[in-house]
């Protein structure tokens, strides 16, 4: 059987399918299980996933709807069955599950927006859940598909290679980080696409957490982030204004994961980077705002999650529409009035 995994709208939902995945190919271990992603940093995870047979990577943003049209059609007819990780709540996302013409084609029935995101092109179907988390959706999506109840649950899957850890034993021993020091890292970025930058908590507020953290747990501080958010890291590091704060410079995720292995304590907003804590197995808070923590949460690791659980939230949904706050008093008041104080007890009682 020939199987593509459709793993197109994110790092952080790519890897929270790879406990799925996982038993997709313990049940099928003679399959041929190939996967087609949109982010360079979902490439790099799943070319090094034993898993998968193939990675293709192909930019249905920048490419336009004529190439990938083409490239769509290039694929037409090749597989029997389609997967479309959960979330991926959007038209675009179905159209290419339905073009690519398996008779089989797996998705989430979604409870909001669904029909206007073309979820019946789909034809082997779940419905959402509040109440699940986004690994345990992929998993009962690939047990409808092969017919059976799948009960396990994975930890997240992120290889690392030799050279991946050499890198990131490179980049702590700039920093003169040994065995016996205390590392905390922060995740201060997400994605900003739609809106989505109100979910990052203020840089000014990472600051003061690092500040404190270097003055009273003599902590050593790694600043993570990719790329685009160079200036965001830079930005907190200068307030920091301290030799033990670091900003953490890498050519690939997997580099970046590596690094993240080393911290006793990784602090983020809702982000890839937050879920490449998990699979590294690291103590994890999470400060989490307009999102369902239920969906989201970091899986199976040691964390606490920093929320005001305020009555109109969540408010995030998975659909295309940008992230908008209804609130009359103080727009994005879930994230805005998290508090220093409040994720430092949260280190108290995770980190003994």
């Amino acid at each position: 059987m020939k199987i593509l995994i459709l793993a197109l709208s994110g790092i952080g939902d790519a890897l929270m399918f790879t406990p799925a995945l996982g038993l997709l190919r313990k049940n099928m271990p003679n399959a041929r299980i190939d996967a087609l992603v949109m982010f360079k940093g979902v490439k790099d995870m799943y070319e090094r996933n034993k898993n998968i047979n193939n990675v293709y990577h192909f930019d249905f943003m920048k490419e336009g709807a004529v190439k990938s049209l083409r490239y769509i059609f290039s694929l037409r007819g090749s597989y029997d069955a389609t997967i479309n990780v959960y979330p991926s709540n959007r038209k675009e996302y179905n159209i290419i599950n339905y073009l690519i013409g398996a008779k089989q084609r797996a998705g989430t029935r979604y409870l909001r927006g669904d029909g206007a995101n073309l979820g019946m092109l789909n034809n082997i179907r779940i419905t959402e859940s509040d109440s699940a988390h986004n690994v345990e959706t992929n998993i009962k999506l690939v047990g409808k598909l092969i017919k059976k109840e799948l009960n396990e649950k994975p930890d997240l899957d992120f290889s690392l290679s030799v050279d991946d850890e050499l890198t990131a034993i490179n980049i702590l021993r700039s920093f003169n980080i040994n065995d016996d020091d205390f590392v905390v890292g922060f995740h201060p970025g997400c994605a900003t696409l739609k809106n989505h930058k109100n979910r990052r908590w203020e840089p000014e507020k990472f600051a003061e957490l690092g500040t404190r953290f270097i003055n009273e747990r003599k902590a050593k501080i790694l600043i993570f982030g990719g790329p685009e958010e160079n200036e965001l890291k830079e930005n907190i590091a200068g307030q920091i204004n301290n030799p033990d704060a670091f900003v953490v410079n890498s050519n690939n995720l997997a580099q970046t994961a590596a690094v993240i292995k080393r911290c006793n304590l990784f602090i983020t907003n809702d982000s890839s980077l937050m879920h490449a804590a998990s699979a590294m197995k690291r103590k994890v808070i999470a400060i989490i705002g307009p999102t369902n923590p239920r969906y989201i949460y970091p899986w199976n690791t040691d964390h606490k999650i920093v929320s005001l659980n305020l009555s109109c939230a969540p408010c995030f949904i998975y659909s295309p529409r940008p992230l908008t706050c209804a609130r009359q008093d103080l727009k994005f008041k879930c994230i805005k009035e998290l508090t220093v104080d409040m994720v430092m007890q949260a280190a108290d009682e995770l980190v003994i």
